[in-house]
């Protein structure tokens, strides 16, 4: 059969310790799984199955976050859920595991998701502990932490502060246009943030809009310092800690005519691969050739590029390499402004490219995502 994407979606994404720092992870995810379905109108027992991603599966999202936040939500409890760690491709690859399983006839109607609660869970509190490390002994794998090697790749690929600085202001301005234009409305299920005990002081009555924006300038950036001791990356050019959740309704063709619901897009190639361990982040890159192999396509064949900024260099590296357009990466902003809640990005991009291709009227859009491990997703989706 062949699948097709209904919807995308995602609540708001809050600062560390911000607007939704308070909301259990369960409930923040249940949040998007529910809101889905309800603004296309689809009763939940037609879904067969969930696959959500979350990187940090302990504490309160040990156990099946994925099923928890289901039941919890008051949803039907005959719905098989997934929990999968593909550390930031986490949501992305949730995507492509149903609609494989559409594919493959095992379901017709499945939806996948993905979440993380950084205030409350950091990254890397699943490890290690007095249960073992990770690594064993004798791990030599040249691995650098994620900062460590974004700072490698802008080396590599001649890629200054000062234009890591220059892309760090454009991804806060473009979010902040698009907000102010109305452009990622549609993509946002609004939390009530009351609704889950008591915020934090200055929490809207209702959660809107992302709380990662900054009002700033180059000046302003150039002045911060390094994460790294004689680094290039800093706080205004690095992926914010945030909390949200995510989640993409698919089906198959034939299952969306019957209940009355309209595809938007379909996936023409996707991928997750492992890249080089020594830069950790340039995967997109190889997650890139591969799509476009497996398509046939070229990146001119595409008409908005998606790739997560975990760091600027990660997407401008990309850009480099192909001699992409600057104006068709990431129009909107990325990740430097709105956050990254690790588990939840991968249909954050998702959601974005969808709507900004059907605002644009245009063809064909990829989303790409650097993850830890040295692993990298990509995805070619085109409108139907």
């Amino acid at each position: 059969m062949e699948p097709v994407i209904v919807d995308a979606a995602r609540t708001p994404f809050g600062r560390r310790r911000g607007w939704l720092s308070h909301v259990h992870p369960a409930e923040l995810l249940g949040l998007a799984q529910r809101g889905l379905l309800d603004r296309n109108e689809l009763p939940a027992d037609r879904v067969e199955q969930l696959i959500g991603g979350c990187v940090t599966q302990a504490g309160e999202q040990a156990g099946n976050v994925t099923r928890n936040a289901w039941l919890h939500a008051g949803l039907p409890s005959p719905v098989g859920c997934t929990t999968i760690d593909a550390q930031c491709s986490s949501a992305q690859q949730s995507m492509h595991l149903i609609a494989g399983l559409i594919h493959a006839d095992a379901i017709e109607v499945g939806l996948a998701c993905g979440v993380e609660s950084m205030s409350r869970l950091p990254l890397q509190s699943n490890m290690p502990g007095p249960t073992g490390r990770p690594k064993p002994e004798g791990w030599s794998i040249d691995l650098p932490n994620q900062f460590e090697g974004a700072d490698r790749i802008a080396r590599e690929k001649g890629i200054t502060r000062a234009a890591l600085d220059e892309f760090g202001l454009r991804s806060q301005r473009l979010a902040a246009e698009a907000w102010r234009a109305g452009h990622l409305t549609r993509q946002v299920i609004p939390v009530q943030p009351g609704e889950f005990g008591t915020p934090v002081e200055g929490t809207p009555e209702q959660v809107c809009t992302d709380q990662g924006l900054r009002d700033t300038d180059l000046e302003r950036l150039a002045a911060l310092d390094p994460v790294l001791t004689d680094g290039l990356h800093t706080a205004g050019t690095s992926s914010q800690i945030s909390d949200g959740a995510s989640a993409a309704l698919l089906t198959s063709k034939a299952a969306a005519q019957r209940l009355g619901l309209r595809p938007r897009a379909r996936i023409v190639s996707q991928a997750l691969v492992g890249g080089d361990p020594h830069f950790h982040l340039d995967g997109p890159i190889q997650a890139t050739e591969r799509v476009l192999k497996r398509s046939g396509m070229s990146l001119s064949d595409i008409d908005l590029v998606e790739v997560n900024e975990a760091f600027a260099a990660v997407p401008l590296s990309l850009q480099r390499h192909f001699e992409l357009p600057l104006d068709k990466l990431n129009t909107l902003g990325g990740a430097i402004a709105v956050g990254h809640p690790v588990g939840a990005t991968g249909l954050r991009l998702v959601a974005t490219v969808l709507d900004e291709l059907e605002r644009r009227d245009l063809q064909r859009g990829l989303v790409a995502i650097c993850a830890g491990g040295a692993m990298a997703s990509a995805t070619i989706l085109e409108r139907i």
